[in-house]
């Protein structure tokens, strides 16, 4: 006869191996999913509102059908230690893909670390969750000569 018992329905029983204690999860065990979402190679010029897609034309998104991703996260490899700004821009859109409003908001901006030949990586956003339909990813060199930028954006769910 076990010491420990519990209400089972409308019944108290003894816990044994056959009718062990019942047990609530506290908090719930997360499994994280990515999916790759873009590799490109861009030619980083001093052109301002270059994306990694090569387009200047600032309507155009980087990243389309990002709102199930909760955050991204930007690989990239440096041919170059040229100095390098690059900004992350960010927006909603209707059910049928055309952006609520005008215009984007800014996420992020600032120089890409890292020197010639080496990997670097950034997380957008950097402290809170996403969520926004589209992203523009823009880079231009303030410094040096043209060089490639190897990318690989990262959607976690």
């Amino acid at each position: 006869m076990s010491l420990i018992g519990w209400l089972k329905g409308n019944r108290l029983v003894d816990v044994t191996t056959q009718d062990p204690l019942p047990v609530q999860q506290q908090g719930a065990i997360t499994t994280r999913t990515a999916d790759t979402l873009l590799v490109a190679t861009t030619t980083v010029t001093a052109d301002a509102n270059r994306d990694l897609l090569g387009s200047t034309s600032t309507e155009l998104p980087t990243l389309d059908g990002c709102m199930p991703y909760r955050k991204l996260v930007w690989f990239y490899f440096r041919a170059s230690g040229a100095d390098t700004t690059y900004r992350v821009l960010a927006r909603a859109t209707d059910h049928n893909g055309a952006p609520l409003g005008a215009g984007w908001i800014t996420l992020a901006t600032g120089t890409l670390p890292g020197e010639a030949n080496t990997w670097g990586r950034i997380e957008i956003p950097a402290t809170t969750d996403g969520y926004y339909d589209q992203y523009r990813i823009e880079v231009w060199r303030t410094a040096g000569n043209n060089y490639t930028l190897t990318s690989k954006i990262v959607g976690v769910r």
